[in-house]
Order: structure tokens, then sequence, then C-alpha cells
């Protein structure tokens, strides 16, 4: 596909949007306080996905998070020991170790949900004039559909 005449390149493009979205989620998790929490990153991940999903088993999490059962083994000893999350033998399988999600676990995910929304919303109402409200809805749009697309199926076409 010709670049249109007068329009950056996609490669630059591209980089441009790449670094936009990495400033625009490091400050969502300052804004939200997600620094503050002491957790990494992966340890909240794992958090959401055992709150979602729970109970399950570490070799669950390892499998739909895409790391090793040590990683998850280590994640789940910095939830538990913060209180978020417990373990308890499986009623079906003793050999199985089900960990569930604590009150105190939903509760730090709620109130970092609410913290990033809040910000979110007051810099849309302060930067975004409402005559570009429709050009914020179409880049949300254009953004989730970058972020479903599956180039892998055109690249075996293309073949």
């Amino acid at each position: 596909m010709d670049e249109p005449q007068g329009s950056p390149p996609t490669a630059e493009t591209a980089q441009r949007l790449s670094v936009a979205i990495t400033r625009l989620r490091s400050r969502l998790r300052v804004e939200a306080g997600t620094t503050r929490t002491g957790l990494s990153i992966s340890q909240l991940a794992v958090l959401r996905r055992i709150l979602n999903e729970g109970p399950v088993t570490a070799a669950y999490l390892a499998g739909v998070e895409h790391v090793t059962p040590q990683s998850i083994a280590q994640n789940v000893t910095a939830l538990k020991d913060a209180g978020l999350v417990q373990t308890e033998r499986d009623p079906n399988d003793g050999r199985k170790t089900l960990i569930s999600a604590r009150p105190s676990g939903g509760e730090l995910l709620r109130t970092l949900e609410a913290s990033r929304k809040a910000w979110l919303t007051r810099a849309i109402d302060a930067l975004v004039g409402p005559e570009e409200r429709d050009n914020l809805d179409k880049t949300i749009q254009l953004l989730e559909r970058l972020a479903a697309a599956d180039l892998d199926s055109e690249r075996g076409e293309n073949l």
C-alpha cells in the first residue's frame, strides 16, 4: 500500500503510537496508585486472573499467563504474603492446591481501577473538547482494531 502524500511513513507512525501508548500506560499506573502497592505488574495481572477465574491452580495460571510455574509460584507467594490471595487443597483432588482471591485482593483491584478511570475521565474532560470527542471515539475504535489484529493468519495467506 502506498503512503498518502504528505503523511509520515507508516513506520514513523507506528513508533509514535508505540511511545504514546507506553507513556499513557505508565501514567495510568502512576495515577491509579499501582506503583504504590509494592506489587509488580505481573503480580497484579495474576491477581486479576485469580479474581476473575478463581479458584485456579498454579499450573493453570502458568499456562494462561504464558510464564513458568516458578514465576507463578513467586507471584502467588508475594500475593499471599500481602494478604490478597489464599490457597487450599482441592476438595476433588487433594494433590492440587487451589488459589483464590481474598476480599482484600478484589478491593485493591477495584480501587486501582476506580483511580485510573477517575484520572482518565478528568484528563479527557480537561483536554478533549466537545468538537474532538468524535475523533477520540474513532481513535478508540482504531486502537481496538489494532489490538485485535490477527496478522499471523494474513502472513500464512501471503506465503
